[in-house]
């Protein structure tokens, strides 16, 4: 079982930068991947930016030369700068975890929202 605890999301207005943190918990030795995900109100949950345990990175078009995904595997986190953001970037952001047994864990979610 893994636990997954965002934090840092908010209020930036457009072009301006945040950073997100989800710590992990639990059988992490299980992750094989975590990443990213957003919902925007009406949308399907899309991937933003995932990176595996051999630290490979995958980043969905709209958020590439924007955001960058990175880990500490000291402290079982992975983080999301997003830089230069847009509005369109509004959404909920989800961090995922997924095991080698192929099991999702997911965070509660954090609210970013990019004023114009």
């Amino acid at each position: 079982q893994v636990q997954l605890v965002e934090s840092g999301g908010g209020l930036v207005q457009a072009g301006g930068s945040l950073r997100l943190s989800c710590a992990a918990s639990g059988s992490i030795f299980s992750i094989n991947v975590m990443g990213w995900y957003r919902q925007a109100p009406g949308k399907q949950r899309d991937m933003v930016a995932t990176i595996t345990n051999g630290g490979s990175t995958n980043y969905a078009d709209s958020v590439k030369g924007r955001f960058t995904i990175s880990r500490d595997n000291a402290k079982n986190t992975v983080y999301l700068q997003m830089n230069k953001l847009k509005p369109e970037d509004t959404a909920v952001y989800y961090c995922n975890a997924l095991s080698w047994s192929f099991h999702n864990f997911w965070g509660q979610g954090t609210q970013v929202t990019v004023s114009s």
